[in-house]
């Protein structure tokens, strides 16, 4: 059941979207080569509990950290270390969230370590430019799937491939709700959007095959075929208009 957020629940989530906006923002000086992806979880906690606000990710499942950082071929939940430094040409993805009053924000970059390759720049670029041509269907009256598939359609006008193991949500007091939004499939199908809906919506998105698998630690999901990951995620509410960007 897709659950509608009353105009305080938003309010209350736009409060913990910007502290994780100002943590993303932010985390484009933090990050550069050697710098360990440990010290951006710490960087990440230390921002959202500065702000008197709970870190969404640490515990969550398990999950041992307040951030997913994932390097290179990691597509999605790489836990922080002090042993992993980060090296000029490498990127890394940060997925984190902070939690308010009992409302979960949810977002993600991909970011530049030093000097990259050209294509993975372009990566980069095309995870967060199918993220915003999916959202142009964040509208009322659209359906569900014409998200998935404009996302899909611009990332593989790029040449890559769209990750199928691993899909956007519905966030609010929890940070998975309903429904289920699938960064590819085919258009019109699925609930239609309405007024008060809050999604997580994330491509996730890689320079080759879309297969994927998880390591030993049984958190870290990397590409079957070792090639570079990039993923974009804001928090979206449907209006009665443009969609708000709660983490931008």
């Amino acid at each position: 059941m897709i659950i509608i957020k009353s105009d305080q629940e938003i309010d209350i989530m736009r409060t913990a979207g910007k502290v994780t906006a100002k943590i993303l923002e932010e985390l484009k000086d933090f990050i550069k080569p050697g710098v360990s992806t440990m010290d951006i979880d710490r960087f990440v906690e230390e921002i959202i509990r500065k702000n008197d606000m709970v870190p969404s990710f640490k515990g969550l499942y398990d999950f041992p950290a307040s951030a997913c950082v994932s390097v290179n071929e990691e597509v999605v939940h790489g836990i922080p270390s002090a042993k992993r430094k980060l090296r000029e040409g490498d990127i890394v993805s940060v997925d984190t969230g902070a939690t308010y009053k009992g409302y979960v924000s949810d977002a993600a970059r991909t970011y530049a370590v030093g000097r990259i390759d050209p294509e993975a720049q372009r990566l980069i670029d095309a995870a967060k430019d199918s993220f915003f041509e999916g959202l142009k269907f964040c509208r009322v009256g659209y359906r569900l799937s014409d998200i998935s598939h404009a996302i899909q359609e611009k990332v593989e006008s790029e040449g890559f491939g769209v990750i199928r193991d691993f899909v956007g949500h519905g966030v609010g007091r929890k940070m998975h709700e309903d429904p289920q939004i699938p960064n590819f499939g085919a258009p019109g199908r699925g609930p239609r959007l309405a007024r008060g809906m809050v999604f997580a919506i994330e491509p996730m998105i890689t320079q080759g095959s879309y297969e994927v698998e998880t390591l030993l630690d049984n958190w870290t999901v990397v590409t079957l075929d070792g090639k570079l990951a990039a993923h974009y995620e804001n928090s979206v509410v449907i209006t009665d208009g443009e969609p708000e960007l709660l983490t931008l």
